[in-house]
């Protein structure tokens, strides 16, 4: 078995080498990141040339090669001057990106990936000699995949933004085999969320570069047969306790759990299987509650028969009352900034893990205690970063490019958005699902209602524990508050907004009042709102954002400080979120450059921020 220690050492040069999945984490795993071969496929043919196979014909023996189900070439030499993969790629960077090495900007239909890796006799049989689990994992891969090892095919996946893994022990061999990934993408057929990934050749508007194949780590796992699948925390507040379920893969057994914080043990149980499901609540020996700019999570060790996993909580609990947000039973104002999650250098994916604690510090130095991350599921490493900073964010995917006045949406919708809640359940972080924003008419056809409701009731159904927003801004159909979007520029005007006599619902100004309804007394909030242009650096008619651009910074700030104000001294908004922490590309509305240097002194945005909001305790 690879141990912990052996893997840090042996992950040190490859990029992006920490464990992906801190909340359910074991010892025996082994980084795949780094230097794979990689070939484009701009005729999607590779497979019928069977391109999965160009490896194993070098590897296996005769007889190996005979016993796969179709001959390995046809129409196909095996020469080197004919090998197909004639580049290289740094994973889990996308080609479109600089730090891949390849930096293709235009349109992949279709690429492939491959990498050898040496596998131990120890990591085949198990410690007992009985065989384990070998599993290979994809922390996301964009969007369509097929995964071979050795040439067989173990599986496929679709689906830009979920996790998901192989289970491959029984197509490994003790010594080198190869691993060969084949995706398509088409960002254009309206079958695809891609978020703010732009379907025109260049970026545009609010739409940034795209994202094909693997953008988040790949690794192993070495496991027992019977094993831990799933676990999910139920924290209860007022009791200082906390419920958990488990999922097994093995049938009977039983599982010990032990919780502590900071090395201090908290409370410990024991419990039986007689099927593959169980629960157990465990009072905690001291309370230390979850709240903003306090993580302090409870770890969590969980044996089950021969397996060990290293997890964590926190112990937090989030509610609405009326017009009032609670987290822990206290009214708190959200005051969030709108992350898109991209990067300069690695598009969807952060360059280091560094980079994704830098966005929250970036946030929290202008005052700001959350964010919407924006059009695009964030990896579950960041999640942990805002877990244990106590920094709030909402849930949300990336359905932009798909159709939602057609049925098939939500089937290029729903399963994967069922993998991730299952995912992210856990994250004490998460505070809202946010599964879809502002669901534009497609070729003037409406979305069709039936599958907000179906979408927005799937979620409520498998976590009853946070709130639900169906469709950020527009089009509502039935969420657990009403948010809005509202862009207006002039603080004189955007006060009228929710005080004046523009509002026909009682409350504000509803751009989309003709498509939905706000229901008297629901809570409600400012999604977005800002997104102020600013960039003195460049030429003022490449840059993108909302409104015209203030003279100078002095004005800047007045416009920030009127609009902000109003928000925070409404007595019924529980919540804003500015647009946006930084500039992507040509959309230069952010507080940071793209790069990430200020645009002005943070401490300017966090003296207004953080002042007293009038609804919150």
């Amino acid at each position: 078995m690879t141990s912990q220690a052996n893997q840090q050492a042996k992950t040190v040069a490859i990029p992006r080498p920490e464990h992906p999945q801190p909340q359910f984490q074991r010892e025996n795993w082994h980084n795949l990141n780094g230097t794979w071969r990689f070939a484009f496929d701009f005729g999607r043919s590779g497979q019928d040339r069977k391109w999965y196979a160009v490896s194993a014909a070098q590897t296996f023996s005769p007889a190996e090669k005979q016993a796969l189900e179709e001959p390995i070439f046809e129409n196909w030499q095996t020469a080197p001057n004919n090998d197909p993969f004639d580049k290289k790629i740094q994973v889990p960077f996308c080609p479109e990106s600089v730090l891949s090495e390849i930096g293709y900007k235009d349109f992949i239909p279709a690429c492939w990936y491959q990498r050898e890796i040496t596998i131990s006799e120890d990591e085949l049989t198990g410690a007992q000699g009985t065989g384990d689990v070998v599993r290979l994992h994809f922390g996301a891969v964009d969007y369509f995949c097929e995964v071979y090892v050795n040439g067989i095919s173990v599986g496929t996946h679709r689906g830009g933004y979920a996790s998901f893994y192989f289970d491959i022990q029984e197509q490994l061999i003790v010594g080198t085999n190869t691993i060969t990934v084949y995706v398509e993408d088409e960002p254009c057929s309206f079958h695809q969320p891609v978020g703010k990934q732009s379907r025109f050749f260049y970026s545009r508007g609010c739409d940034y570069t795209r994202t094909t194949g693997i953008w988040q780590t790949v690794w192993l796992e070495f496991l027992p047969v019977a094993a831990l699948q799933e676990v999910r925390y139920f924290p209860n507040v007022a009791d200082s306790q906390v419920t958990m379920s488990l999922k097994t893969s093995g049938v009977g057994g039983s599982c010990q759990i032990t919780v502590s914080y900071e090395g201090r043990s908290m409370g410990s149980a024991t419990v039986q299987l007689t099927g593959n499901f169980a629960t157990v609540t465990i009072p905690l020996l001291e309370t230390h509650l979850w709240e903003l700019g306090a993580g302090r999570l409870y770890d969590v060790t969980l044996r089950y028969e021969n397996d060990l996993v290293h997890s964590y909580f926190g112990l937090r609990e989030v509610a609405l009352d009326g017009y009032r947000f609670l987290l822990n039973g206290r009214s708190v104002f959200q005051r969030t900034v709108l992350d898109q999650g991209f990067y300069p250098d690695g598009i969807y994916t952060a360059p280091t893990d560094a980079a994704l604690q830098q966005d929250i510090q970036l946030a929290l130095d202008c005052g700001f205690n959350g964010a919407r991350l924006h059009e695009k599921a964030f990896e579950p490493r960041f999640l942990y970063h805002a877990d244990r900073a106590g920094y709030l964010v909402w849930g949300e995917m990336a359905n932009w490019g798909i159709d939602l006045s057609d049925f098939a949406a939500i089937s290029d919708f729903l399963p994967e958005w069922q993998q991730l809640l299952a995912r992210d359940f856990n994250h004490p972080a998460i505070v809202t699902w946010c599964p879809m924003n502002e669901t534009w008419d497609v070729a003037h056809r409406p979305q069709k209602d039936e599958i907000v409701e179906l979408i927005y009731r799937t979620t409520k159904q498998y976590d009853p524990t946070r709130p639900v927003v169906d469709t950020s801004g527009n089009y509502h159909v039935v969420s657990d508050f009403y948010d809005l979007h509202d862009y207006c520029q002039d603080p004189v005007l955007f006060k009228e907004h929710f005080t004046g006599g523009l509002q026909k619902n009682g409350e504000f100004w509803d751009e989309h009042d003709a498509r939905q309804t706000y229901t008297s007394g629901q809570a409600f909030c400012v999604s977005e709102y800002g997104g102020i242009k600013w960039d003195p650096t460049s030429n003022p008619d490449s840059a993108w954002g909302y409104g015209d651009a203030p003279e100078n910074e002095e004005a800047f700030i007045q416009r920030y400080q009127g609009l902000t104000d109003i928000l925070l001294d409404h007595p019924k908004i529980f919540g804003f979120c500015y647009t946006q922490l930084y500039d992507v590309e040509q959309e230069r509305n952010g507080l940071y450059y793209y790069n990430r240097t200020p645009k002005f002194d943070p401490a300017i945005f966090k003296a207004i921020n953080r002042r007293k909001a009038a609804i919150e305790d």
